[in-house]
Parts: C-alpha cells; sequence; structure tokens
C-alpha cells in the first residue's frame, strides 16, 4: 500500500519549510525512522525521518521549494516492491561487437573462403577473447557532503577529500569546511588564543585545547570550537558511504538571511504565547555547594572526556521534577492539559547565525547523570553543526532555557506554545548564605518556572521548583 512522505510540523510556529536536500533517491529502500531529507524551518536544517517502511517510488518535490506542512513530497511504495532493476546482462554464448580499439586484433578463426576447421567441435561456440580495458587511476573519493555544503568548500578553496565529517554517517557540514579552511592560517600554539570560557569548556569535556583549530579572528580558539572537537570520535570514524549525487539544491539561506527569518517566527510564535497564555511566574535560589562538592569527588575517579558539569545535573534534577510533578509535563490541546506520554527535556541553545533552538533530550527521567550528560553534549554539537531530527524540534513536553553561560543571573521566559512550563536557569554565582546558623559564601543559582494558569497555579509550580532543590541537596540521588 502506497504512502506519502508529507513536510511535518517542526514546531508549533512552523506552517511551512524549505527543502534543502533529498537524503534518498527514487528506488531507495527506506524504513522508519531512516533520514529522508533535509528541511529548513527558518531557525535551522533539520533531518527529517520516514513514518513507514517502503521503497521511494517518486520524489514530488525539488530542493529549494518552500513547501507548506501536510504537503507531500515523496510517494513510498510497499516494502516488497523490487526496486529499479539494471538492464539484464548479455548472455554467455552471446558475443558483443567489439570495441573499436579491439577491432585490430586478429581472430583466431580460419578464413571466410576455407572450409570450417575439422577439430572445432559443433557443441563449443567459437568467442572472440576479449581484452580489458585498462581503468584510469583511482581517485580520492571526498566525503559525503550536501550541495551547499559543496558549493561553500568550492568558495572557499577546501579540498573536500582531505576533511573529517562529523556529521551523522560522517557526512561533512558547514562548520567541517570552515575549520579545515582556518587550518591552513592557524598560527603556532603559542601564539593562539583562546577565550577563559572555551579554555574551561574544553577541560570539562577532556579536549586538548592545543589541537583544537580555531575559527575566530586571527585563529581564536571559541567555545563552539571546542564543542566540534568534543563530537565522539566514533562518529569521525565511521564507514565511509559514498552517496548517489542528490538533484541540485538551492543554496543555503545566508546567516543574516536565516536569522532575520527565524526572528520573525520567534516573534509571532513567541506574540501568540503572550496573547493565549496566562502567564505566572515563580522563582527560587537554590544553593548548589553540595553539588559542586560531590562534583568535585566524583570527577576525580572519572576520566577526564567523561567529567560531569552542573548543566548536565540541572536538567536531571529537572526531568525527574516533572517526572514528580507531571501537570507540568504536557500541552495545551483544545482547550484541556493534555499530558506527556515521557519526560522529552527541550533545551534551549544557541546556534551560529541564527537565535535559540530548543531541541528535546527525550525520556530525560529515565537517564542516569552521565547518560544525560553525553546526551546533552551530542545534543549541543548536532545542534550547532544544522544535524538536528525532526522528533527533536518536535515533542519537547517541557523546556529548559539555561543562559548562565550569557552572564544572566535570572531568566524569566515565555513558555513554548502548546507546552505548559518553561525553567529558566541563571548564573551560578557566590553569594553569602547561611546554613545551620552560620554564615558562609556558597555557590547559588536562581531558578525560575514560568506556568500556564489554565493548566496549573503557582502551587504546582511552586511544588516543581522545590523537588527540584531538593534532588540538588541530595545529587548522590540524581
Amino acid at each position: 500500500m502506497a504512502a506519502d512522505f508529507t513536510m511535518p510540523s517542526l514546531g508549533a510556529d512552523m506552517d511551512a519549510g524549505t527543502l534543502v536536500e533529498w537524503l534518498v533517491h527514487e528506488g531507495d529502500v527506506v524504513h522508519r525512522g531512516d533520514p529522508m531529507a533535509v528541511v529548513d524551518t527558518d531557525k535551522s536544517a533539520i533531518e527529517v525521518e520516514s513514518f513507514d517502511d517502503g521503497v521511494v517510488q517518486t520524489l514530488l518535490v525539488e530542493p529549494g521549494a518552500r513547501v507548506a506542512v501536510g504537503t507531500p513530497m515523496a510517494r513510498l511504495g510497499p516494502a516488497e516492491a523490487p526496486a529499479p532493476v539494471a538492464p539484464a546482462p548479455v548472455a554467455p554464448a552471446e558475443v558483443p561487437a567489439a570495441p573499436a580499439a579491439e577491432a585490430e586484433a586478429p581472430a583466431p578463426v580460419a578464413a571466410a573462403a576455407g572450409p570450417a576447421p575439422a577439430v572445432q567441435p559443433a557443441t563449443e561456440p567459437v568467442t572472440t577473447p576479449r581484452r580489458r580495458a585498462a581503468r584510469p587511476p583511482a581517485r580520492p573519493r571526498a566525503h559525503p557532503a550536501s550541495p551547499p555544503v559543496r558549493h561553500h568548500a568550492a568558495e572557499l578553496g577546501v579540498d573536500l577529500t582531505s576533511v573529517d565529517g562529523t556529521g551523522a554517517g560522517g557526512r561533512v557540514t558547514r562548520a567541517d569546511v570552515d575549520r579545515a579552511a582556518a587550518a591552513r592560517h592557524r598560527p603556532p600554539a603559542a601564539a593562539r588564543r583562546v577565550s577563559p570560557y572555551a579554555r574551561r569548556l574544553a577541560e570539562e569535556l577532556g579536549v586538548d585545547v592545543d589541537q583544537v583549530v580555531g575559527t575566530g579572528p586571527g585563529g581564536a580558539v571559541r567555545a563552539d570550537d571546542v564543542q566540534a572537537a568534543a563530537v565522539p570520535a566514533a562518529r569521525r570514524e565511521a564507514p565511509e558511504v559514498a552517496p548517489a549525487e542528490p538533484a541540485p539544491a538551492a543554496p543555503t539561506p545566508p546567516a543574516p538571511a536565516r536569522a532575520a527569518g527565524s526572528r520573525d517566527a520567534i516573534a509571532a510564535l513567541m506574540g501568540r504565547a503572550k496573547r493565549e497564555i496566562p502567564h505566572y511566574y515563580v522563582a527560587t535560589t537554590v544553593d548548589l555547594g553540595p553539588l559542586t562538592d560531590w562534583l568535585r569527588r566524583t570527577n576525580r575517579e572519572r576520566p577526564v572526556a567523561e567529567r560531569l558539569v552542573p548543566a548536565a545535573a540541572l536538567l536531571r534534577a529537572t526531568a525527574l521534577a516533572a517526572r514528580a510533578v507531571p501537570e507540568l509535563n504536557g500541552f495545551w490541546v483544545d482547550g484541556r492539559f493534555v499530558p506527556g506520554e515521557d519526560v522529552h527535556l527541550g533545551v534551549a541553545v544557541s546556534v551560529r547565525g541564527g537565535p535559540l533552538v530548543a531541541p528535546a533530550i527525550h525520556g530525560a527521567a529515565d537517564l542516569d547523570l552521565p547518560t544525560t550528560m553525553q546526551r546533552l553534549r551530542d545534543l549541543v554539537a548536532r545542534a550547532r553543526a544544522g544535524r538536528l531530527r525532526r522528533a527533536e524540534m518536535a515533542e519537547p513536553t517541557l523546556t529548559v532555557t539555561d543562559l548562565g553561560d550569557q552572564g544572566v543571573e535570572e531568566v524569566i521566559g515565555v513558555i513554548y506554545p502548546p507546552q505548559v512550563a518553561l525553567v529558566g536557569v541563571g548564573r551560578v554565582v557566590e553569594r553569602p548564605w547561611a546554613v545551620d546558623g552560620m554564615l558562609g559564601v556558597r555557590p547559588v543559582v536562581r531558578l525560575t518556572l514560568s506556568g500556564d494558569h489554565r493548566a496549573t497555579d503557582g502551587s504546582t509550580g511552586a511544588r516543581f521548583l522545590a523537588t527540584i532543590d531538593r534532588l540538588l541537596q541530595h545529587p548522590e540521588e540524581l
């Protein structure tokens, strides 16, 4: 039975998307969950997966076209349908005409005027020995890359055969090309500049900052460069698969155009949220002393690349609180609250050349702290490389916005409809703090909950924040 692959809704603010490139061709066999296309949503480029098993029969939309949500883009046939077959091979007894280069070779048969050789059995056909043409030397194969990335590499004079891809399946991303271009003009290690935040992040992620290619002014190493270098080596060493050439795609919009489109889309969504959602806000200040002490002890016993950071602990505590207070984990749809089937924690990420996106860590309440750390690192790296997946953008049940690394001490956010809550996390600062009647200096963080008054009230929000606070006072429970 045929099925349509349609333009999905990748967010409450999306009514159309632009097809950047196809990742499949007509005749390809696909399974549910396989990436089929890259779609630009004005916020970022996202890989869209197939919802069905089948064979790609027809691609209905050309790359570069803007398509409304729900519009069919490809047609899938039954999975058992055979893919297009190649022309039948020549039977062994049939001898094709010899190439021009072989025409001058003498044939080992008698002249036409003479009698047929008596020693030639009638049952054995006479064949002409064929010489195999010399093959040209193999050329280096470029790592897989989309047409916009290949165009960008050509503009910068970067040879894609020498670039290691950090995208899904070893695909080369635009950031990989930028780093390769910057590497050609990389200054000596002693002369390179590294931002303080990038150096601290490199220590947390176990990255040798002297081996990181800086893309900042004068080759300066920035946090984005460290995040890209932290992509697991397994991904970089994935077996290379030579993709068939896709149809020419329209160039990805330049950063200013993408940023302008993203701002328009976010402005429309936030305007709708403020008009339709009666927000309430509750906040608390949490003592992170027990957490930082526990992390210091725990990280001594962990490899540098696997050390934990407070941001992962805050996400883990938020996910557990969402499970304990499910009234804040879900959606407001058709005038009623619909609880989420699981805790899919949206994480706001600032992408290069655009504003925030908020992809989801799926099943966050079921992950232990080290796995949460690993998922967070992977999600941020792929978000900044423009290789997010459809489900990560369409299914967050609760969003966390952490702007502490930007120096902000308090975040009072606007809820992403149709969600009913958003958690804002500020910067960890040292403040005078009384513990058991004794005054001292402690690391503290400001947490704010933005809630939808149609679904819950301030009492529910206060219970949610109190749960996070309790978990952070006992980090061994995370």
